[in-house]
């Protein structure tokens, strides 16, 4: 604990493991893990993917998303980038939020113009492109026999839902312990690496980001993710895949900017009045959303399917 208190408080750093931590850090991720696995219980797919996403991209597009086949390269690429934004709040996306609270405490106690301030989140979009490009030429070459290219019904784990837990079982063990590393619970051990890279969590953050669509069964997803692994195009891949996770983030790049710039600094001064705070806040929501991703995806689908028992509000 001593070596992570000796860092260097760096804007892009502090959330990861650099401190001064909250007296009651163990209290604080309880309560926020709790928080987590409440949010799982309560959550409403249908509602979120249906309702909500589905409204979105039926508006943003002019027709029914679903039912309409894409018609070429560049009807895919829209489709990719709107599928992407309106995707934002689904439970494949949600853990995406978490990185707004590290990007604002990274801002505290400081003036940035608004040029600046756009400098987190192109590290966390080098991150996220990163991923995502590759991922797209992958399914560009080989999709049509990957098990998110299947449709096929079954009445057990599926190929594709064996996918989706490891996918979004990793991110969600990243995400908890890059909160507990916030927190001081646990040590960094790449604290040396961090001193030297300060942006490298941002990174990390944006390739966690861009790794939601190895795991994605969000139905508009799955539809380009066919389009493109039946294209074998590999620029098509790379820049559908890229507009999709572009599209992931937009909500909360605007979020993030709200926060830093329309709120006249009131949150960021509140932040630096106890510098601890940004422990606080970063390391609660980073355990927030990892608790939510890998709770939903990895048990609660067990509980879904009858394999385990999980507690759920049906809505």
């Amino acid at each position: 604990m001593a070596v992570a208190h000796e860092l260097p408080v760096h804007p892009q750093a502090s959330f990861f493991g650099a401190g001064p931590y909250p007296a009651r850090r163990t209290a604080i991720a309880v309560v926020a893990v709790l928080a987590g696995f409440v949010l799982t219980a309560i959550w409403s797919a249908p509602f979120v993917d249906s309702v909500i996403g589905d409204s979105v991209a039926n508006g943003l597009l002019g027709y029914d998303a679903k039912a309409t086949p894409i018609s070429g390269v560049l009807a895919g690429t829209l489709f990719a980038f709107v599928s992407g934004l309106a995707g934002s709040f689904t439970a494949c996306n949600i853990a995406a939020f978490g990185a707004v609270a590290p990007l604002v405490g990274g801002q505290a106690g400081e003036k940035r113009r608004f040029a600046t301030t756009l400098k987190p989140l192109g590290w966390i979009a080098a991150g996220m492109l990163t991923v995502s490009v590759v991922y797209g030429v992958i399914v560009a070459l080989v999709g049509t026999r990957m098990p998110q290219f299947s449709t096929a019904k079954t009445t057990g784990l599926s190929p594709r839902s064996v996918q989706s837990m490891v996918a979004f079982g990793v991110v969600g063990l990243v995400f908890l312990v890059m909160g507990l590393i916030a927190l001081g619970i646990l040590r960094n051990p790449f604290a040396g690496f961090v001193r030297r890279h300060p942006a490298a969590p941002l990174v990390l953050m944006g390739a966690l980001i861009g790794g939601f669509l190895i795991g994605r069964p969000y139905p508009l997803f799955r539809i380009m993710f066919r389009s493109a692994a039946e294209q074998h195009n590999v620029l098509y891949g790379a820049a559908a895949f890229a507009l999709q996770s572009v599209g992931n983030i937009v909500v909360m790049a605007v979020l993030f900017l709200v926060l830093t710039h329309a709120t006249g600094g009131r949150v960021q001064r509140w932040l630096a009045a106890k510098p601890a705070r940004i422990a606080t806040v970063t390391g609660a929501a980073l355990l927030v959303g990892g608790t939510f991703t890998l709770l939903y995806w990895d048990v609660r689908v067990l509980g879904r399917l009858g394999i385990i028992w999980f507690p759920t509000v049906s809505w």
